[in-house]
């Protein structure tokens, strides 16, 4: 990967609303960070990088970073990740992780295809991208910014794997080999498309029913709530009555026997 040169400046506006003062300016938040030095606050111009970015063929970048009055004036560092605005897209801060020209990296690669696979074409298939990246190691100077798989050999049914992959010169791509990068799958007839559509039909029902049942479950249970609600007023009502009936016969026998005396 061939380094690319970019300018940053020591960071002027470190506070609290400083980050909004510096893009208002023209510039970006940036820090740099790696074993060989603590992590420095640092502010680029936000066209250089915005070119930077717009030119390179992948999101990996390898730059050689110009530290205006830094003691170390030149830094080679990967940009490690570019934080943008969720509705503008405009850039808010970068981080580059610096690294050495004599010490190996692992980054993680996009892989690309070409070509037509021979099952898509004449047999119909579907080419399926099972990854869309894979993990490399080597110099920095020997990193791929991308890696171009060949596809038109694949038949319906085949596959090409980590393991398969021919890496540049330098370069061990890592994980396990058996894993499938890039695959060819049979098409999909339209009786199999039927049978699914049936079965997210069937689940769709299946969890209606599960529903209405939940909700009679809910109304069952209270209808003999209201039930025991009654019964209890009963209970309650009743010996009430009774009490209350015996009483008054009582008062009116006491009665009577005042009057006689």
């Amino acid at each position: 990967m061939k380094s690319v040169s970019l300018n940053a400046y020591p960071r002027t506006q470190s506070r609290r609303g400083g980050a909004k003062k510096l893009r208002d300016g023209g510039r970006i938040p940036a820090v740099i960070y790696g074993r060989q030095a603590e992590p420095q606050n640092l502010e680029v111009q936000a066209k250089d990088l915005e070119n930077l970015i717009h030119h390179s063929a992948s999101e990996n970048m390898l730059v050689d970073l110009a530290v205006k009055d830094d003691k170390r004036p030149h830094r080679l560092a990967l940009v490690q990740e570019v934080q943008h605005h969720a509705l503008s897209g405009k850039m808010l801060h970068v981080d580059f992780h610096e690294v050495a020209e004599d010490e190996k990296v692992t980054i993680m690669v996009p892989v690309e295809t070409s070509g037509e696979a021979t099952g898509v074409k004449n047999g119909g298939g579907i080419l399926e991208h099972v990854l869309f990246r894979v993990k490399a190691r080597a110099l920095p100077k020997d990193l791929p910014e991308v890696i171009v798989l060949d596809v038109s050999h694949l038949e319906i049914g085949q596959a090409i794997h980590i393991g398969d992959i021919k890496p540049p010169a330098g370069v061990e791509i890592l994980g396990d080999k058996n894993i499938s990068v890039i695959a060819v799958a049979a098409p999909i007839s339209e009786a199999a498309e039927a049978a699914a559509a049936e079965a997210g039909a069937a689940g769709t029902a299946e969890v209606e029913m599960i529903k209405e049942k939940k909700e009679e479950g809910a109304e069952g249970a209270a209808a003999p709530a209201a039930k025991a609600g009654e019964k209890a007023a009963d209970k309650g009502a009743a010996p009430a009555a009774g009490k209350a009936a015996e009483k008054a016969p009582e008062k009116g026998a006491e009665k009577k026997a005042e009057k006689k005396k």
